[in-house]
């Protein structure tokens, strides 16, 4: 009976007999794929250690939040897949918007800046089931998403720079050059070059391996103290279905909340497209199949991430790694969650590690998770390749996108000065016409804004 539901393919049959893996085959289509079980749990594990720094860094985020980082590490591993090697994840980006722009910077409580992330996934579901996301992905010119995919990661790296006290506050300068001989410098710059030589050397686990090593370093040296390995999970009671759905609606939040929708979605978008491109489940005619259960599963994801207490989740591009393993069905991501809900044992380790080390100034560093951002930065600046810079039209609004956000820490304000721009300058050459409506509407209602915010 299992055998006819499912078909695996004959070098299977052991596996078959021992767990049933006509279930698998069922639900994840092996025999059409042309993987097997093997395959995708290999792949499944290739992908959890090239992501599994997000295990250390979105509780050190979310904390900075206010939150408690026990029950944001519970949160952060809940997630819907759909039938992709495909892992969700809360974003990189989406959490330091969340935290150090919503909560920080502009001084929301935490629970509303989760209603925003709730509103924003309840309206990407809604819109799953429309053709309007994709006019919406289509809108927004190339120039803007390159700008901000590589805005990110500069403000992601100038963070990581930060917490490694390699970049300090200077009276002069605004910021200046740390001091290197400090024993958090030095362990992050062990940290940035291990990591580094792995990366180079094609590793798929560098950034794993760099944390664990400059870990071990941490705690025979003293740096960090030794909390154990593993505890009972952290309970999830203090973020539990904490947000402020109303109170984000209230207090005028529609543009976080157009923020955090935006970004999820082309995160998304942009993850699908190169992650299945290389995984070869792009038809010859440019489409992808399954487009809309993928969508919707991402967002999905990240409403049950609000309810859970934690910032958008969203599909991880390293993901690609899985991929490159052999990974091609959604059971690869399902090996991935697995690996994840183990790790919810691993709270006193995932505690010492993002916990961070106190100066003799008062600093909180964090030198074990900070060479980790620096080197997603700089997987997100190439996008900036990508920007027509010989066209100014296209070049000004992407390089305003960029150079915005690290240098006034706000990805809304780097979003919105490309898509002001970008319209101002089309009107200039006289393309008005190629600003697509949605941009044009947006950039006015930025321009209302700054105008009410003077």
């Amino acid at each position: 009976m299992l055998d006819r539901l499912f078909k695996l393919d004959e070098h299977d049959t052991t596996l078959r007999r021992e767990i049933g893996a006509g279930v698998l085959d069922r639900l994840f289509k092996l025999d059409e794929h042309d993987t097997t079980i093997r395959r995708e749990i290999g792949a499944g594990a290739t992908t959890f250690v090239t992501m599994s720094y997000i295990i250390f860094v979105q509780p050190v985020v979310l904390g900075a939040a206010g939150m408690d980082p026990g029950a944001v590490m519970v949160a952060l591993l809940m997630a819907l897949l759909a039938n992709y090697p495909i892992a969700l994840a809360p974003g990189m980006g989406h959490n330091f918007l969340f935290t150090y722009t919503v909560v920080i910077a502009l001084g929301f409580p935490w629970e509303q800046a989760l209603g925003a992330v709730f509103v924003s996934g309840s309206l990407f579901i809604l819109l799953s089931f429309f053709g309007f996301r994709a006019k919406l992905v289509n809108a927004v010119p190339s120039a803007l998403k390159n700008g901000i995919a590589a805005g990110i990661g500069l403000l992601i790296a100038l963070v990581g720079l930060e917490w490694a006290g390699i970049v300090v506050d200077d009276p002069a300068t605004l910021v200046g050059f740390g001091d290197l001989s400090t024993p958090p410098a030095l362990l992050s710059l062990l940290g940035l070059a291990v990591m580094g030589v792995f990366l180079a050397r094609r590793i798929r686990a560098a950034m794993l391996i760099g944390m664990l090593t400059t870990s071990l370093i941490a705690v025979a040296s003293g740096l960090v103290a030794f909390q154990g390995v593993v505890a009972a999970p952290p309970s999830l009671e203090p973020t539990l279905f904490k947000l402020d759905v109303f109170g984000a609606i209230r207090t005028g939040m529609l543009t976080v909340i157009f923020v955090f929708f935006f970004l999820d979605l082309f995160d998304t978008v942009g993850t699908l497209i190169g992650v299945s491109q290389e995984a070869g489940l792009v038809r010859e005619d440019g489409t992808l199949p399954r487009a809309r259960p993928a969508l919707l599963s991402d967002a999905m994801g990240t409403v049950t991430g609000a309810l859970l207490g934690t910032s958008t989740v969203t599909s991880y591009i390293e993901s690609a790694s899985g991929v490159s393993a052999g990974g091609r069905t959604g059971l690869a991501s399902v090996v991935t969650a697995l690996l994840f809900l183990v790790a919810l044992f691993f709270s006193p380790l995932v505690e010492m590690i993002g916990g961070g080390v106190e100066t003799d100034e008062g600093r909180r560093l964090y030198p074990i998770v900070a060479p980790a951002l620096i080197l997603v930065g700089c997987f997100m600046l190439k996008s900036a390749a990508r920007i027509r810079w010989d066209d100014m039209g296209e070049a000004i609004p992407g390089f305003l996108t960029i150079v915005i956000m690290p240098l006034t820490f706000s990805i809304t304000e780097g979003i919105a000065f490309g898509f002001i721009s970008y319209t101002l300058l089309k009107a200039v050459q006289g393309k008005l016409r190629d600003v697509p409506w949605l941009i044009a509407l947006f950039a006015g209602l930025f321009v209302l804004r700054y105008a009410f915010l003077t």
